[in-house]
């Protein structure tokens, strides 16, 4: 059974490196230092004129996901411009103040992103009830939820995860996400049965001392890298060929 990757690139050097990867698809985001936020309308233009199939980050600002009428709107206003560039999908989530998934904001975004698929981001890590949440992002019609169990790697939240995947049966598809790596992902995924795991493919990089100097960049970043990708596919494909 093939296991998806999904690729989170944050700069047109992460989109090519994905594009020209062996990954299922990517999320298209800025700023995966801060969780990921909306990119900008020109990554994705050059995102629509790859074969990748991409998902594009739709979240405003950072912090948490509790959005008022104006945030709403601007979400709005990108899901049209993925619409536009005719991308394969949004990620999206909204949480109300004591972390239940806020059902009137989805169910008005879902609607306004008519006839784009739409995945709910790790919003749904935040949630006091995980089985309800599950049910009530399939009843939105949500294709996927990205999760790590509500722990902070999805590692540490494999019980849970797999809890979940039963739970969705066919209904809805569970990818997990954070923290998964070369290292980790054949076993976790083994463990907890996921058709499809998220992770940035990067590894650091140190910055030039001048900018960061100046502030304009941390002594260090982290960066798509083509040798993780490729690394995570074979470990992938070598789990799915030692299933039964």
């Amino acid at each position: 059974m093939h296991t998806c990757l999904e690729v989170c690139v944050d700069s047109v050097a992460g989109l090519d490196i994905a594009a020209a990867s062996r990954a299922d698809r990517a999320e298209l985001c800025s700023a995966l230092s801060l969780g990921g936020l909306t990119p900008s309308c020109g990554l994705m233009a050059l995102a629509a004129a790859k074969d990748l199939p991409c998902f594009v980050l739709i979240r405003p600002r950072e912090g948490d996901f509790c959005y008022n009428r104006r945030e709403l709107d601007v979400i709005r206003r990108d899901i049209d411009t993925v619409r536009s560039l005719k991308l394969a999908g949004v990620v999206i989530g909204a949480n109300l103040a004591d972390g239940r998934l806020d059902e009137p904001a989805l169910r008005e975004l879902i609607e306004h992103a008519a006839g784009l698929p739409a995945v709910l981001h790790r919003a749904f890590d935040l949630v006091p009830d995980f089985p309800v949440a599950l049910e009530t992002a399939i009843q939105l019609g949500f294709k996927r939820v990205l999760t790590s169990g509500g722990a902070t790697g999805a590692a540490a939240g494999s019980r849970r995860i797999r809890q979940l995947v039963e739970q969705a049966g066919n209904r809805i598809e569970v990818m997990a996400g954070a923290g998964l790596t070369a290292q980790n992902v054949a076993p976790f995924v083994r463990e907890t049965g996921v058709p499809a795991v998220h992770s940035s493919c990067s590894s650091e990089v140190c910055n030039d001392s001048s900018t960061v100097a100046l502030g304009f960049a941390p002594a260090a970043s982290r960066m798509t890298d083509a040798k993780v990708i490729a690394a995570m596919v074979e470990r992938l494909s070598a789990s799915a060929g030692a299933r039964p």
